[in-house]
């Protein structure tokens, strides 16, 4: 199966963060300007935790905290965990499916390369089924190139 680091460079590279004392109001502004589920909260480059769509509704909303006070620090999942440009996009997905997460740092050592999202992840699996359906269907039908 492919590798993260191949849907990384299709997909590109680019990850959002903030900072911990970064307001939820801020970040959510970033993250509906961008039109992103999450971002990688990040101290010094240092990824220290995840903020997502998930944690606004479950730790501000339903909490009834005020996002312009609250700091992201105080409502972002710390127990980040993260996947390397090897791990498969099966292995990947399997982590988001066991662990509840829909968003997963790609570290590369200390350096954080990229964000893959289950969402990421479906598309890549579905497009590649397609592509080897496509070659099935002209295989039986006789349509292969020799």
């Amino acid at each position: 199966m492919d590798k993260v680091d191949r849907l990384l460079g299709e997909k590109g590279r680019e990850v959002f963060t903030v900072k911990p004392d970064t307001t939820v109001f801020d970040a959510v502004r970033m993250m509906t300007d961008r039109h992103i589920g999450g971002v990688v909260v990040a101290s010094e480059g240092v990824p220290v935790g995840m903020f997502t769509e998930r944690d606004v509704l479950t730790k501000i909303v339903l909490a009834c905290r005020d996002p312009k006070t609250c700091r992201v620090e105080e409502v972002m999942t710390r127990d980040v965990v993260y996947v390397t440009p090897e791990t498969t996009i099966g292995e990947a997905m399997a982590i988001m499916t066991t662990r509840r997460h829909r968003h997963l740092p790609v570290m590369n050592g200390k350096s954080l390369m990229g964000l893959v999202s289950i969402g990421d992840c479906t598309r890549w699996v579905s497009r590649n089924q397609d592509f080897t359906i496509k070659h099935l269907i002209n295989y039986i039908a006789d349509k292969y190139p020799t």
